[in-house]
């Protein structure tokens, strides 16, 4: 395996190689809604891209799932079969709402499978992206 500072480095040279392959703005933490989020994540055995909804407070937390659940089938129009779990437990032990897609069998640590990664990136953030820009005053109206 990987030294840590040989990890690191591999996963600084995928982020940059992404944000070349695929130089854009994403909306990413612009929603203007505060703890309500779009991420990407790419480890070693998967890649995500995920809506974090991180509101300390459980009613507004819940109150934008609700929200996001009920444009279920929207989004999975746009981006195929979609996770979610309200109460999603973070390595670090916050709580959490989640929606997320993710691809299986590809690796930050395998430069093969970067390309792969990289159109799953673009083709679901932009889904999440059409979304979020297309019900954005349903969603905001808690």
């Amino acid at each position: 395996m990987f030294s840590k500072v040989e990890a690191q480095q591999i996963r600084k040279e995928f982020w940059i190689a992404f944000g070349k392959s695929f130089p854009r703005k994403w909306i990413l933490y612009n929603t203007k809604i505060k703890d309500f989020s779009f991420k990407f994540n790419a480890d070693p055995k998967k890649a995500e891209v995920s809506l974090d909804i991180e509101m300390i407070d459980e009613v507004f937390r819940n109150a934008y799932f609700e929200k996001m659940w009920s444009l279920e089938s929207i989004l999975e129009e746009e981006l195929g079969e979609i996770f979610k779990d309200e109460f999603y437990l973070l390595e670090n032990g916050k709580v959490i709402s989640r929606f997320w897609i993710t691809k299986a069998n590809v690796s930050i640590y395998d430069k093969n499978t970067w390309q792969e990664i990289f159109e799953f990136f673009v083709e679901k953030m932009e889904g999440f992206e059409r979304v979020f820009y297309e019900y954005e005053d349903f969603i905001k109206d808690v």
